[in-house]
């Protein structure tokens, strides 16, 4: 948009006649999220609270369109280059749109950093799996928020980072993130109402289980356990003794985009428990686009 006419459009939002108003909002609803800094700067200069009002709705429906545009994006790129952190941080912004990746992606590093130095390659898969497991939940202290376990703020990582809390979906992509850093190939596993995950090895999972066993998962991981590990026989027994049929769809890994929408739909539930409802309604928007 030209200069001139956005700032025409801007210095319009002080008119008091709604029908100007209405006009000059469809106009800079068009525009991409790079026109905020000149809103913010006109909410500053502004001494009426209506027009405040205003700016700030129009900021939020902004920032709103870029984040689902992000989201659109990474769903569009090839499974193979979707960054799972990536995934995370796009629904990050959903409440924190200012949200910088790299600060998030720094923290991350800094935590596999501390547990990469005890790993060495003559280590099982199970041995760096609760290597991995003691630093994550013994001495860094994550778990599962249990005393504000309806909270949104357990949807977000950082939030997550910061506070070491969060739900079962947030804790168990988190897991799953550091996890790869680490080589250490974890998958996500769609349990009811738990996602678990499934440590992955084609040839170790014949030796382990036989041929008989037509799956490549060696063993599970209950992030909202402290990282439990589950056997399949565990797995099973639970699947059959409360009917979720068929068992694969409960056993077998998922793809990484079915968790972002678990994701969603877990903070969907959360600004639902709190009354939220235009938050609500902007979720089932981003879910929309699965």
């Amino acid at each position: 948009m030209d200069k001139n006419r956005l700032d025409a459009l801007i210095n319009l939002l002080d008119d008091p006649d709604e029908m100007v108003y209405a006009l000059v909002e469809k106009a800079l609803l068009k525009s991409k999220g790079d026109i905020i800094p000149m809103l913010e700067k006109k909410w500053e200069s502004s001494f009426d609270e209506h027009s405040q009002e205003r700016i700030e709705n129009i900021i939020q429906h902004l920032q709103f369109k870029e984040t689902k545009r992000r989201l659109k994006k990474w769903l569009a790129k090839d499974p193979g280059e979707r960054s799972l952190v990536n995934g995370f941080c796009h629904v990050d912004r959903f409440q924190y749109p200012d949200l910088n990746p790299l600060n998030i992606q720094a923290k991350i590093e800094t935590l596999r950093k501390s547990i990469w130095l005890e790993l060495n390659n003559s280590l099982t898969i199970l041995e760096k799996t609760t290597i991995l497991n003691h630093f994550l939940f013994n001495i860094n202290g994550f778990a599962v928020n249990l005393s504000n376990p309806h909270s949104p703020q357990n949807c977000f990582l950082n939030q997550l980072l910061d506070t070491k809390k969060g739900n079962p979906v947030s804790m168990s992509i988190f897991y799953t993130i550091v996890a790869r850093m680490l080589e250490i190939p974890a998958h996500l596993v769609d349990f009811p109402k738990n996602p678990l995950v499934a440590i992955v090895d084609a040839e170790l999972a014949k030796k382990v289980h036989g041929a008989a066993v037509d799956s490549d998962v060696l063993f599970y991981i209950n992030p909202s356990n402290k990282g439990a590990v589950t056997s399949r026989k565990e797995i099973e027994y639970h699947l059959k003794k409360n009917d979720y049929l068929p068992m694969y769809d409960y056993t077998e890994p998922k793809p990484d985009t079915l968790f972002i929408v678990r994701l969603l739909e877990s903070m969907q539930e959360a600004y639902q428990s709190v009354g939220f409802q235009d938050k609500e309604e902007k979720i089932k928007q981003l879910l929309r686009l699965f």
